[in-house]
Formats: structure tokens, sequence, C-alpha cells
């Protein structure tokens, strides 16, 4: 029997088989009652199924095994740089010294996990070109909430009360417009030109004395540079507000150039994209925000510093701070495991990795873009969009072709995003992948659209090799199963 047609364990459940025993309670009846309340006491047994240690252990390996990541695959999701996470990194998060401290022990003990973070700050500062850096904020979303609120407090702090808009590209991740409305600001879409790239007239037209910050990641979202990033920052500082720069697309230009450097004045960043962290399956993320020096007494508190005894500790005495963001200091485990990647990387490396992404990006575009349409003609970064438009018109949609990768084993790539282009298809190769991979993901993409035009059914109704076939997918959003339901009878 396959993996893919394995029961569950609830199929398999028999009276009285027992994975693992556990020891009989010791606490007294009447002491249980006493710190318990009565109604949170389970009167009758969970309805477990009831199987072997052997059938537990077979059940989780086959699910395992039907789970798609970057370890068993290739896993080209657009913008979000799920790329291959070295193992070097786990083992170093995992030493005594990092995974046995605790977040109240006293400064003096824990000086080794506070000199890691202190020097991943002063890396993180170096590769954006910003002027200080909070490890705090929980991942990318989190980052960019802190980012704006660090921006507001800025105006706030000037008596510029009348800044209640923030300019997002119409191309922007939805965490953007979804930040900004959480920081309590307005969100202004900026047009796209015919070149994918922020329309300067457009943005000349949106910037004005209620501005309080333009979003932009650069690369942008359509995988594209932005070469008129400096004048994109002097219309937005003209009129008097701060530039923000979204790391999810860093992995294209670190070592290269910096966000700094091209007139941004807050940065956030992705660790669980860009510096390896695990992405996916609900967390851990780290989102660190950089400031330049005029937005640096307002970042949250405390900081990591160095004292004169050259000892680390945490500053908690800036009165203008935006506060605490997260418990205790940010995801630790994943700041040890950025710190471990760039410190094995060097500047060298991490310049190489971004030429590297760039260059598998540009050679998987040049290979698809006979059978797909190309929207945008010139050299892509790290990622770039397709469009489904051509096969859209044989029936077949951009749907039923991420459904149809599934049958050759791969992730499909981001589909429907951005919004500005039909049919888009949004893939990501990263550094890590090798030529005969990409080769062999695009040889299945080609094939793919030679389905379209000759045997269409085939990608209509995939996938076909999956454990479940095609959903209704209206009535899967409007009527979720989320949990185990026992097979009828028959």
């Amino acid at each position: 029997m396959s993996d893919q047609n394995q029961p569950l364990i609830f199929e398999e459940s028999k009276k009285e088989r027992v994975a693992f025993s556990l020891p009989e309670i010791d606490v007294p009846e009447k002491t249980l009652n006493s710190l318990i309340d009565d109604e949170y006491i389970r009167k009758n047994d969970p309805e477990f199924p009831e199987v072997s240690e052997l059938q537990l252990v077979r059940h989780y390996m086959a699910l395992s095994k039907r789970n798609f990541g970057v370890d068993n695959g290739f896993y080209p999701l657009g913008s979000c740089t799920m790329k291959y996470n070295p193992k070097v990194n786990e083992v170093i998060a995992r030493l005594d010294g990092f995974t046995k401290v605790h977040p109240y022990q006293d400064e003096s003990t824990v000086q080794g996990a506070l000199e890691l973070l202190y020097r991943l700050q002063v890396n993180l500062e170096a590769i954006t070109g910003m002027d200080a850096m909070t490890l705090q904020p929980a991942a990318g979303a989190h980052g960019e909430w802190t980012g704006l609120m660090i921006i507001r407090a800025f105006h706030e702090a000037n008596h510029d009360t009348k800044r209640t808009k923030v300019i997002i590209p119409d191309t922007a991740h939805g965490t953007n417009p979804a930040s900004a409305s959480v920081a309590g600001f307005e969100a202004v879409t900026v047009k796209s030109d015919v070149n994918g790239l922020v329309d300067l007239e457009d943005l000349e037209r949106v910037a004005d004395d209620h501005t309080a910050a333009l979003m932009l990641t650069n690369p942008n979202t359509l995988g594209l540079f932005e070469t008129h990033i400096q004048d994109i920052a002097r219309i937005v500082h003209a009129a008097g507000g701060k530039v923000y720069y979204d790391g999810a697309n860093m992995n294209a230009i670190m070592g290269v150039t910096r966000p700094g450097d091209m007139g941004y004045d807050v940065v956030h960043l992705n660790l669980h994209k860009t510096f390896t962290g695990p992405h996916g399956g609900g967390g851990p993320g780290s989102g660190p925000v950089g400031v330049k020096k005029e937005l640096a007494p307002f970042l949250p508190k405390p900081l990591i510093i160095k004292k004169e005894d050259g000892t680390y500790g945490f500053d908690y005495d800036r009165p203008d701070s935006i506060g605490r963001v997260k418990a205790f200091y940010g995801n630790f485990g994943i700041n040890v495991r950025a710190y471990a990647y760039i410190r094995t990387m060097g500047a060298e490396g991490l310049s190489q990795v971004s030429k590297d992404a760039v260059l598998n990006a540009n050679y998987l575009l040049k290979r698809l873009s006979g059978n797909f349409d190309t929207p945008f003609k010139q050299f892509c970064k790290h990622e770039f969009v397709l469009s489904g438009s051509r096969q859209k018109k044989l029936g077949v949609r951009t749907l039923d072709m991420a459904k149809r990768l599934l049958d050759f084993g791969y992730y499909p790539p981001t589909i429907y995003f951005p919004l500005i282009v039909d049919e888009a298809m949004m893939i990501e190769p990263t550094e890590t992948e090798s030529k005969e991979t990409l080769d062999a993901f695009a040889d299945r993409l080609i094939e793919i659209s030679y389905e379209a035009e000759e045997n269409p059914e085939i990608v209509q109704e995939a996938p076909h090799q999956t454990v479940i076939s095609r959903l209704d997918e209206t009535r899967a959003a409007r009527h979720p199963i989320l949990r185990y339901q026992k097979p009828e009878a028959k």
C-alpha cells in the first residue's frame, strides 16, 4: 500500500491497543478538585484512536511524506523566498548555551546570548545601511506595523498630526495596506507604469502634506528593480513623508546595494526568508526593524547595548520609545540561525547569494518565456511573473496549471498575484537550486503548456495523483472541514 493511500490511524483503531502508557496520577482526587474547577474536569475518556506505537509512527511518517517543503522538493513560491535552510544553523541554534537560557535570568548570566544579539544588530545595520536596529518584532507583518508606529511617533513628536496617509503601490504585498490600517493610517494606492515600476507622475499626484510614508519593496513584487528609487525617495521626502522598505525581497540585493543608500528611512527584514530561518508551518518568524538616526529614539524598548565596561545589557531608558512590541526579546532561536548564516557566508558570500538568485530567476524566465506570456520584458531580479492569459484562451486557467504541477511532485508557484497581471504566476527559484532542478521544473511547466493546447481536460481536472483530487473550492471556502470526520459506515 502506498503512503498516499495508507489509512489514517483513526480508521485502524482497535479496542485496548496502546501506543504509550502514562503513569497513574499521583495527585489525590480531593486535591485535584480543589485546584481545577469541576467544569474543566473531563468526565469521559477522549475519543482518541487506540493503536500500537508502530501504527502511530507509520501514521505520522506517512503524513510527513504528503507534505511539500524545501527539504524534499523545489518550492518556487514567489515573493516568499522559501529557500533551503542550512542544517549547520540548526545545530548551532540547538546548542545548550542557547536553548537552556531563560528570559528572566540576570543579564550577567546570559552575556553570550546578549552578545550574539548585539552582533546580529550590528551586522543587520551594515547590510541594510541603517543606523539602529531592533530585533523584537516576531515576523514580517509585525515588523511592518512596528516600522509604521515608529514613523507615526516621529510625526507626532513633531506635532505633525495631519499625516494620516500611507502610499502603497498597486503591486504591494497584502500585508502592507493591512499594516497601515492597523497602525491607524489610510492606505493610498500609487499606480504602476507600463514597465511595472512606480509611476512617478502618479506618485507626485498622491504625495502631499498628509503623507506619513511610502511603503515599497525593491525589487518590487513583480521582481523588478525600481530604477528611479532615489527620485521616489526625493518626492516623498519633499512632501514630508518617510520611505519604508518592505524587506521581503532583500534576497535579491543583499551585499550588492542597501536600502539606506537608496533613500529609505525605515526597513524591516524577514530573517525567516532572507536569512534562512525555517519558513512556514505556523512560525516562528523574525522581523527586525532598522531606522535612520532621527527615528532611532522611537525604536521599541529595550534595546540591546554594549556598555562602557564591555558587557552587554538592555537599555530601558528610552522616553520616546513606542514601547515593547514583543514579549521578552523576539524569537531568539531564529536570531541565532540568522547570525550563524551571516557569519558562515561572510560579506562576499551574501553578495554571491543575491547574484545567484538573480541568475537563477533570469535563466528560468528565459526558458519559460516562449510558452507563457511575459508582461514585462526587462531583466528580473530574484523572481518574475508570467501570465497564463495565452492558456486561458484555451480554457485552461493558471489555477489549473498550478494543480497540474502537483501531479509532477512540485509545489506550485504563487498564482493570481500581483493582481495587476492577468492570470499571474509568480516564480522565485532562489539561489540554492541547481540548474538540473530548474530545467526539470521548466520542462514540466512547458509540458503542461502543451497539454493545455492538445489535451486541456487533463489540466482542467488536475490533480490526479494526490490524496485529495480537485475540490469544490467555493464550498471548501464557505464550509471548511477543519478536523477529522469518521467515514460513514457503508
